[in-house]
């Protein structure tokens, strides 16, 4: 029961970090991915890299257990739908857990997605032996593996570097990314207009 109440904590604590920096809103995500605005993209570009250096800085350290660690198998079908999220995603506003946010704030366009995204998962379970018939569903690289290899972890790395080193690295890229990035790519910013 107490891992449950503190799961409901911590989820409601990052759905408030979500809302907050408007990864809740669809008109922000929009500016986001025509690079209109990138302070969204900014915040998680920095979020990602600062759980990193703590996540692989922990388990150097003997904080964070391993063991905890869960990879993905990776496979062909992992890489279409993540093409398919990110179409979703720039077309309806909303990433899966994004879109429970803008709910639960009280966005009823957001009921609609989540009510689409559950008929998508009832529509791949119902086909889903026509899927792993097709070989979608294939390990590729052996299956679940990392890019560096984690001591004590029962997940093989693609490479010999060594993955907490490596995690930390590319935790600090991502950060120096977010504060190297410019607020927008593309169009200008909006001029002041005298008062009259």
């Amino acid at each position: 029961m107490t891992s449950i109440l503190l799961a409901l904590v911590i989820g409601a604590a990052f759905g408030a970090v979500l809302d907050r920096v408007g990864a809740s809103n669809p008109t922000i995500i929009n500016k986001m991915l025509n690079l209109t605005d990138l302070s969204l993209a900014k915040a998680i570009l920095l979020a990602i890299g600062t759980g990193s250096v703590l996540m692989f800085g922990g388990q150097m350290l003997g904080l964070v257990d391993v063991g905890h660690m869960s990879v993905k198998t990776a496979y062909v079908g992992v890489f279409i739908g993540g093409l398919l999220l990110g179409a979703g995603w720039a077309i309806a506003g909303y990433c899966p857990g994004t879109g429970v946010v803008a709910a639960a704030s009280g966005r009823k366009d957001a009921l609609f997605f989540i009510a689409g995204g559950l008929l998508g998962a009832a529509a791949y379970m119902v086909t889903y032996p026509s899927w792993k018939a097709s070989g979608l569903l294939d390990k590729i690289a052996g299956g679940k593996v990392t890019l560096g290899t984690i001591p004590g972890a029962k997940y093989e790395g693609l490479t010999a570097l060594p993955g907490d080193i490596l995690g930390i690295v590319l935790g600090l890229a991502f950060i120096a990314v977010a504060f190297a990035l410019p607020e927008r790519l593309v169009g200008q910013p909006a001029q002041a207009q005298p008062a009259e």
